[in-house]
């Protein structure tokens, strides 16, 4: 993968992963694979809704959906976040997958740059 095919990868997972729906998609899959509509059942939105989050963490190789009879399946895919954890680790400050460290350390340099602004 060349440089920039990896940072539009990173681009990707940090777009899917700004959302707290996504996130929490993301750690129900961590449990086992589901089908679309048990994804679906815990969030007060529509299918149709539930299924663009699907698609942006399709996209952003987070997870992959395969067809069993006439049901669709969510399988996550945990190799995709490891670019952006080595990425990460590159600040010395996170361990791997320290998403929430991550979140804090972005607050306070977007709170700084607002404060100069």
């Amino acid at each position: 993968m060349t440089q920039a095919q990896n940072a539009k990868s990173i681009d990707l997972i940090f777009a899917a992963l700004a959302d707290p729906t996504r996130r929490a998609i993301l750690e129900m899959l961590l449990e086992d694979d589901m089908a679309v509509t048990d994804v679906a059942e815990p969030f007060e939105m529509s299918l149709a809704a539930i299924s663009k989050h699907l698609t942006i963490l399709m996209r952003a190789g987070l997870i992959a959906q395969e067809k069993r009879g006439r049901v669709k399946w969510c399988k996550l895919q945990p190799d995709a976040m490891r670019a952006s954890s080595i990425w990460m680790q590159g600040f010395g400050q996170f361990e791997a997958l320290d998403l929430e460290g991550f979140e804090r350390f972005l607050e306070r340099e977007l709170d700084e740059t607002q404060d100069m602004a």
